[in-house]
């Protein structure tokens, strides 16, 4: 436990530089929705951390860096692409409004450390497996692995899927609900949500795994009750067939759509 507490103490102050070095980026391009980019990227930046500081032996420690590596930075490469040519988010356009005089203390740490913080308690499973790594191959691995795989294949293929959708002009003030978005209302969530609980089990066979669950149980916290559903269905509220989709079509966890 000592050891997971000095990496943390460490961890803690690579993110307070990392994120205020974001920080000063968005004030200088007057572009707070960098910080979504930035999300991505801080998990990558804290598990790397976390494996160059743990136990020398790889194999679990360098499949957990690999898995987490390609989640953030295919996450982070997306939100820009898909940012870069559009003004700033509308979330962070009214805080900008809303915040008036206190606008740069909140945003640096309502946003920032803010962000910060959670990136390090959804990282715990990460962090717990480069830093103790544990034996040799269990069925947790093989599981946790699977899982990941699963939610990969959601998360890049219901973003890809989405891109499309609104890239086609004749789809102009539609509501997507093919592909995965036939099945879940929110296939790219469910995916993030799905490859986090892969590096949850994962971290089952190492010390203290079991607490490594912590990170996964917040990521599912934020997504379905905090910042990503409940804001994005907000808006698809006004949308006329949204009704209907939401009543056929589950929330999170895929499954069959609702007859008519």
């Amino acid at each position: 436990m000592d050891m997971l507490l000095q990496t943390y103490t460490a961890l803690s102050i690579i993110m307070a530089v990392y994120m205020s070095a974001w920080c000063a980026v968005a004030f200088l391009i007057r572009r707070n929705d960098v910080a979504d980019v930035a999300w991505g990227l801080g998990f990558f930046v804290v598990t790397v951390a976390a494996f160059v500081m743990g136990s020398p032996l790889v194999d679990r420690g360098f499949l957990v860096v690999v898995l987490v590596g390609v989640w953030a930075l295919r996450l982070s490469s997306h939100i820009y692409l898909r940012n870069r040519s559009k003004t700033e988010d509308y979330r962070y356009q009214q805080w900008r409004h809303d915040w008036g005089k206190w606008f740069y203390l909140r945003t640096f740490l309502q946003v920032f450390m803010l962000q910060g913080f959670l990136v390090l308690v959804v990282s715990l499973p990460a962090v717990l497996t480069t830093i103790y790594r544990g034996g040799s191959w269990q069925i947790t691995d093989v599981v946790g692995f699977a899982i990941w795989l699963f939610g990969f294949f959601f998360e890049s293929v219901g973003d890809r899927q989405l891109a499309n959708f609104l890239k086609n002009p004749a789809n102009k003030g539609k509501l997507i609900q093919t592909g995965l978005w036939k099945y879940t209302r929110h296939p790219n969530y469910f995916g993030e949500i799905a490859q986090w609980w892969g590096v949850g089990v994962i971290s089952l066979a190492v010390p203290y795994g079991v607490v490594g669950l912590i990170g996964p149980l917040t990521i599912t916290w934020l997504i379905t009750k905090v910042s990503g559903v409940p804001l994005l269905e907000e808006k698809m509220a006004r949308h006329p067939d949204f009704a209907e989709y939401k009543r056929k079509t589950n929330m999170i966890v895929p499954w069959i759509p609702k007859s008519s």
